[in-house]
């Protein structure tokens, strides 16, 4: 009885392993005949600037890539001028308003230096 038992036991676990073999090799096989998707807009923008990246090495690549990669694809000029539109950020406003305000001491300075920032 124990080797009936133990001999179903094990036909049972050959008869899994095959079919599970079987069924990752038809896996495979249908992943491999699948086509390629078509590749994103970012991979494409990356494969652009890699081209446009030969014969740059270390930080003036990685410089160069960061540059590349976040510049906008030249077919979106409605979101371009969504960004001229879109309110500067806390660091633009203290760089323009500090260049204004050249000249200026001390409370003067201060006040119209807290004017300025409030636009």
């Amino acid at each position: 009885m124990k080797q009936l038992l133990s001999m179903s036991v094990l036909g049972l676990a050959l008869a899994m392993g095959a079919a599970h073999a079987a069924d990752s090799a038809s896996a495979a096989a249908g992943a491999a005949s699948k086509p390629a998707a078509a590749p994103t807009a970012q991979q494409e923008k990356m494969k652009a600037c890699n081209a446009q990246a030969k014969g740059k090495k270390g930080d003036e690549r990685k410089a160069f890539m960061k540059e590349c990669l976040s510049n906008k694809p030249a077919g979106a000029p409605a979101a371009a001028a969504s960004q001229a539109a879109a309110p500067q950020t806390q660091q633009e406003k203290m760089k323009v308003c500090s260049a204004e305000a050249k000249g200026k001491k001390g409370d003067e300075r201060k006040a119209f230096m807290a004017e300025c920032l409030k636009k």
